[in-house]
């Protein structure tokens, strides 16, 4: 009855000791806010669009969805203004989005693999309010947060991919970070 009791203690230890590590594990359980509702837009499916060479060209995309992103060779983009980012363009590709919100607010960009993301407002490269990213996830791999108050129309560039295609999702932050 003892040996019994040792038995089941141990089992239920070990149990749950392999949840704990397949919590540690998972490599999207460690960004810093809730990005519960990104991870589930990466999870369901995805919009096809081949991104702009040009503003002219660029497709629209909203929020809440997920977008699957067909850049071209970076060489062939006119970006609206420059990168905010010097890169090597050997190989990467980019490509342009307008960007149709509606209201203004603070706006999380979250994609799947590593690239520069800027958004283009009034002439001018919108500021960064806050980013983070997760080595080893790609859903998604890194947000980039912006304020998009007082424009109407936005300009989403993507540079520096070393993939030619991309998954990107844009949605509406929470008023307050925990």
């Amino acid at each position: 009855m003892q040996a019994n009791l040792v038995l089941s203690l141990l089992l239920i230890v070990l149990v749950g000791a392999g949840g704990t590590e397949a919590f540690a594990a998972d490599p999207c359980s460690g960004f810093k806010w809730d990005v519960g509702k990104e991870h589930a837009l990466f999870g369901g499916p995805s919009a096809a669009l081949t991104a702009g060479k040009d503003e002219a060209t660029a497709p629209t995309i909203g929020t809440d969805r997920l977008y699957q992103l067909q850049l071209v060779p970076q060489t062939q983009v006119a970006f609206a203004l420059a990168p905010g980012k010097k890169m090597l363009t050997d190989g990467a590709y980019a490509g342009l989005a307008a960007l149709q919100l509606d209201a203004p607010g603070n706006y999380r960009i979250s994609v799947d693999v590593p690239f520069w993301i800027d958004v283009v407002a009034n002439g001018k490269l919108a500021a960064t309010r806050d980013f983070q990213g997760q080595q080893s996830c790609d859903a998604p791999h890194k947000i980039v947060e912006f304020d998009l108050s007082g424009a109407k129309r936005f300009v989403l560039q993507v540079s520096g991919s070393a993939k030619p295609i991309v998954r990107l999702t844009v949605t509406q932050a929470p008023a307050v970070h925990p």
